[in-house]
């Protein structure tokens, strides 16, 4: 090998320093940039409950069958999903304390994130006291409430 060939080899190294320099800093911008953001991730978390949450409350709860009005044929009017409406059931003896009325759970429940967490979790309303027929006597895991309210609160 001769001296112009060592030399020019020289010449070029500083050159690959360059290059790796430069990719060293481009990769942690790079992934900076591919990364998602703190709230894609915390909202990718949140539309996890929210379907855990529907799923309790459409295929295991069934909240629908009450808390939905009904068209005149007596089908659930998914229009007005969880709006509240006239109970469907009377009970099979008279019962004084039967409601006439469920409550609107879409959008804004009739309580706290926390009371309707108790509820769901203890079957105990705001007042402290056990819920009335025909109202289910939940005892749900509070992750399994969270849910359910996270997707009450997003209709």
């Amino acid at each position: 090998m001769s001296f112009e060939t060592v030399k020019s080899r020289r010449a070029f190294r500083p050159h690959i320093a360059w290059l790796f320099a430069i990719f060293a800093l481009l990769v942690p911008c790079a992934s900076m940039l591919i990364a998602a953001p703190p709230q894609a991730k915390a909202s990718s978390g949140n539309a996890d409950q929210i379907a855990r949450g529907k799923y309790i409350v459409e295929d295991v709860a069934m909240c629908g069958t009450c808390h939905t009005p009904r068209l005149p044929n007596g089908q659930i009017d998914r229009s007005r999903w969880l709006l509240g409406g006239p109970v469907p059931y009377l009970p099979a003896w008279g019962d004084s304390d039967w409601p006439q009325q469920e409550p609107r759970l879409a959008g804004n429940p009739p309580a706290t994130n926390e009371q309707m967490i108790t509820l769901l979790t203890t079957a105990i309303w705001t007042d402290g006291k056990p819920l009335h027929d025909p109202m289910p006597k939940f005892h749900m895991t509070r992750a399994d409430a969270e849910a359910v309210v996270a997707y009450l609160r997003s209709l």
